[in-house]
């Protein structure tokens, strides 16, 4: 069902379980995974001050922090899963839903640091943007506190919220994929 998966990976915990579980995925469907990260810039007004070669310096930093996160997803992935990596310096959110469109996936996996409403309002949240822009299934995974008992939350291409376990989560992926493709069927 899920042929081509996109996993966003930033090196937080949630990322990593995110990954985990599009591992899981791709093992089960025979998939190939791609992982997208962006190189984090500060905002222009952190860099007024500061000369050419500084500047250069914390661009190349920060490229070299990306590399470094793409590296260490990519090692965990086992050899026999197709992978392809890319980093982009776009904004992550827009960079997300283009290389959606452009890749012709059928997931995207992410995880969500799980701020609340209020503080993802204030400081954007990556996984809300892609779940109201995504057209394709989004399967968003919040690491609990207690990340050894394998339990975790998962949003599903809407807001609900479940727990679930591995097992269950595929088969949520799998309905969500169904009830996309009803809707796209169902539309004008």
């Amino acid at each position: 069902m899920f042929h081509n998966i996109l996993v966003a990976v930033d090196g937080s915990p949630e990322a990593e379980q995110a990954l985990t579980q599009a591992i899981d995925l791709a093992e089960s469907e025979h998939s190939r995974l791609t992982l997208i990260t962006g190189v984090h810039k500060p905002p222009l007004i952190a860099y007024s001050r500061l000369n050419g070669d500084v500047l250069l310096k914390l661009d190349a930093d920060a490229r070299a922090w990306s590399d470094e996160i793409l590296r260490r997803a990519r090692d965990r992935i086992p050899d026999e899963i197709p992978v392809t990596t890319i980093v982009t310096e776009q904004p992550i959110r827009p960079a997300l839903i283009e290389q959606i469109h452009r890749g012709r996936y059928d997931l995207i996996v992410m995880g969500s640091r799980g701020r609340g409403a209020v503080r993802a309002t204030m400081l954007g949240s990556v996984s809300h943007y892609v779940l109201n822009h995504s057209p394709i299934p989004v399967l968003i995974v919040h690491a609990d506190a207690d990340q050894s008992s394998g339990a975790i939350s998962r949003e599903i291409g809407t807001s609900n919220t479940v727990g679930t376990s591995r097992p269950q989560a595929f088969t949520a992926a799998r309905l969500m994929a169904s009830r996309s493709s009803t809707r796209a069927a169902s539309q004008p």
